[in-house]
């Protein structure tokens, strides 16, 4: 059983902005003291400001996901100040655009150490911290890029397909064991945060999401509902469906077609700035949503289906692991 938000303390690794940021400040609406954890510090310190200035309670621990004494520090600080950890969030992540000829070995090297390896070294100190606590929940921060691969963002796109293989491995794993923690993987279609300013970028124009552009409030709204009724997975976004259905039952046509649009619905009109957070922690207080998208969908019936409609092999999962026990 997970405890209520009001009662939770949970930890969002990857807070500074977009998604992450929005994560938090959710948890603390609802009740949660929330650890909120990046590499930029003044982002950090703006969030704590803005959650306590609304009442909730919040505290900033820098960290690198890269680095295991961060990782062990930040369980150490959430525990040191409230007590435990219920529910831990890895949101962190980083991205590179242009084609596998044009990005350099060592930048897919950096994204696997931030966006896979990155997890897989949260995970291994955030399942004891829950376990401590009397179990919980565990959120790990996937792609729809980890179902169905796009053109000229390979770095990203295999990362997500090792994170997203990664979750399910420890899920199996935990309920062989009768763990009380849960693992539920997110994967967002396209999300209006600054994760197109923040990527790496060898091609000539400032990179996008493809159209339509959901809000990163629809996404931290289905994380929070995470760690009260965590899920084995969550598609955020209808437009996800389209590639899901097209790797499932027509991959080739999908490589296709995507090989015809990709480049047209990844970039933007825009001149790219060459600033990136690729090596660098987020410049400046951060902020959820990025500076060059529109309108953003911020109700969604796909998400919300995909989200509550009743499973079966979840079930099944979860009598696993009380069998297990």
């Amino acid at each position: 059983m997970t405890r209520p938000l009001t009662d939770q303390v949970a930890v969002v690794l990857g807070a500074s902005s977009g998604i992450g940021r929005a994560t938090a400040l959710r948890f603390a609406r609802e009740g949660a003291a929330v650890v909120c954890a990046s590499r930029g510090v003044d982002a950090l310190r703006a969030l704590v400001e803005q959650i306590t200035a609304d009442g909730g309670r919040a505290t900033a621990v820098p960290a690198d996901i890269t680095r295991p004494d961060d990782l062990q520090a930040l369980v150490a600080a959430a525990e040191g100040t409230y007590g435990r950890v219920d529910t831990w969030v890895t949101m962190a992540g980083v991205s590179v655009y242009g084609t596998i000829a044009d990005v350099p070995l060592e930048e897919f090297r950096r994204v696997s150490e931030v966006n896979y390896l990155g997890h897989v070294a949260a995970a291994k100190v955030a399942v004891p911290a829950l376990a401590r606590a009397g179990g919980g929940v565990l959120v790990g921060m996937a792609s729809v890029e980890g179902v169905r691969s796009l053109p000229l963002h390979a770095p990203y796109t295999a990362s997500k397909f090792a994170v997203r293989s990664f979750y399910d491995a420890l899920r199996m794993e935990l309920a062989a064991e009768g763990s009380r923690t849960a693992v539920s993987t997110i994967l967002p279609a396209g999300i209006g945060t600054p994760f197109w300013e923040h990527s790496r970028n060898h091609t000539d124009h400032l990179t996008k999401p493809p159209p339509p552009v959901y809000a990163p409030e629809l996404v931290a709204d289905v994380v929070v509902r995470m760690a009260t009724r965590p899920r084995r997975q969550a598609v955020v976004g209808g437009a996800s469906l389209g590639f899901l259905l097209g790797e499932k039952f027509n991959p080739a046509l999908t490589d296709a077609v995507l090989s015809l649009i990709g480049r047209r619905v990844q970039t933007s009109d825009r001149p790219d700035d060459r600033t990136d957070i690729l090596d660098t922690p987020t410049a400046g207080p951060g902020q959820v949503h990025g500076d060059h998208v529109g309108h953003l969908v911020r109700r969604d019936l796909f998400t919300t289906l995909s989200e509550r409609l009743p499973r079966p092999g979840e079930a099944l999962l979860a009598l696993r692991a009380r069998w297990a026990r």
